[in-house]
């Protein structure tokens, strides 16, 4: 079951707010000219040449001066209406109830029969009502939020909702044209359960269930950079986040390269004379680069930062995709998507499929690590969006317009 075309509303819908509840769309435009002083510059040549007759030149310079820093201060920070406020709130209370919904039906118990009669089919007809009422909650208080990293993970979790349309039609929930979610109890107590856990598995990291999962838990971040009147992002808080995430995205880079290079495994002499590879150098950075790996996650769940958002999920995918080689080499990935290294069980690897798999898996994360670390650094203080389809805007642009 394909999406029709019209559902990019929902998207657009979703963010027009972010620009039209400021007060204008080129409110980013005319924040950077704030900041560089231009405006100031040209509101304070207007202001100083007009004089009211019988008025001196001192008290005309003085309103002009009110009269700017009125202006500035509006522009810096815009009026909140009373229905914005009300959007803010609602998405902040809905998204651990969305959160506690998709828990349950990530559940093992919501799956079997309970012993006062009550059957696995019912427990799950009513987990995924309770899934699609607070799935819509969320989508439709994002419509008209501010809240501007709450609705980037919004938009994020839409964009997994739209990718996995057929396998949600085949239980029974359908997507509407605005985005939000409606439920055949009909379908769905006619499908096989089974589609429904495996749908919502926290045995896959990229099933539907572990990416809803992952978005709504970085929306509940919050952080003081987050209030609906402030543009400013340079605070203690986002500035030790980015410097965090930067070190360990610059790490990870390392870390892949080192393990995709040729030069980690040239064969050294043991004691004997013997030549072999070695070991504990090797293991040494294969160490490092799950600390990293594991450091970098943890840092930019504070991120909304488009940019580097699609950049991690490549960088996720890319690992879900070799979870198996990597078990192989004592590597392995919790339903969390953290990682974990055996130094047994990686010493009495092989080295040279270890080299072998490295040389791609580790370019690979080398490169994506290198895009995070360059997003965190260059384009922390842009505006931060999606396009109306549910893509990924890296240009950090504040206009959301329709494109098909």
């Amino acid at each position: 079951m394909g999406i029709n075309l019209g559902m990019n509303q929902g998207y657009s819908n979703l963010f027009q707010s972010l620009s039209s509840s400021m007060g204008s769309s080129n409110f980013f435009s005319e924040y950077a000219s704030i900041k560089n002083g231009s405006y100031s510059k040209l509101m304070k040549a207007y202001y100083g040449g007009v004089k009211n007759s019988g008025t001196s030149a001192t008290s005309s310079k003085s309103n002009s001066n009110y009269v700017l820093d009125k202006i500035l201060e509006e522009k810096k920070n815009p009026k909140v209406s009373k229905d914005v406020q009300e959007a803010n709130d609602n998405l902040t209370a809905a998204i651990p109830n969305l959160k506690s919904s998709v828990s349950a039906l990530q559940s093992d118990k919501t799956y079997t029969d309970t012993e006062n009669g009550q059957s696995a089919e019912k427990k799950v007809v009513s987990a995924m009502k309770a899934f699609v009422s607070d799935y819509n909650n969320v989508v439709s208080s994002a419509k008209r939020s501010t809240l501007t990293r709450q609705t980037s993970y919004v938009a994020n979790m839409m964009k997994s909702t739209s990718a996995n349309a057929d396998k949600l039609s085949e239980i029974g929930v359908s997507i509407n044209a605005n985005g939000t979610l409606q439920l055949n109890e009909s379908k769905l107590k006619a499908a096989d359960i089974s589609k429904v856990q495996d749908l919502f598995s926290t045995d896959d990291i990229m099933s539907y269930g572990s990416k809803i999962m992952s978005r709504i838990q970085f929306a509940g971040t919050t952080s003081s950079t987050n209030t609906v009147n402030r543009t400013d992002t340079n605070t203690t808080d986002s500035t030790e986040t980015n410097t965090s995430s930067v070190s360990a995205a610059a790490s990870l880079k390392a870390d892949g390269k080192a393990l995709a290079s040729e030069a980690l495994y040239e064969m050294v002499k043991d004691k004997d004379g013997n030549e072999t590879y070695d070991i504990d150098k090797i293991f040494a950075t294969a160490k490092s680069f799950v600390s990293n790996y594991n450091s970098m996650f943890d840092a930019a769940k504070f991120s909304s930062n488009s940019g580097v958002i699609a950049n991690l999920s490549r960088i996720r995918e890319k690992t879900a995709q070799n979870s198996d080689a990597l078990k192989q080499f004592g590597i392995s990935v919790d339903e969390k998507g953290k990682m974990k290294i055996d130094e047994d069980t990686f010493k009495k690897s092989d080295m040279s499929k270890v080299q072998k798999f490295f040389k791609d898996y580790g370019s690979s994360i080398a490169t994506s690590a290198s895009l995070t670390d360059f997003y965190m650094t260059t384009q922390a203080n842009s505006a931060n969006g999606y396009t109306s389809a549910g893509a990924y805007n890296v240009q950090g642009s504040a206009r959301y317009a329709d494109t098909v």
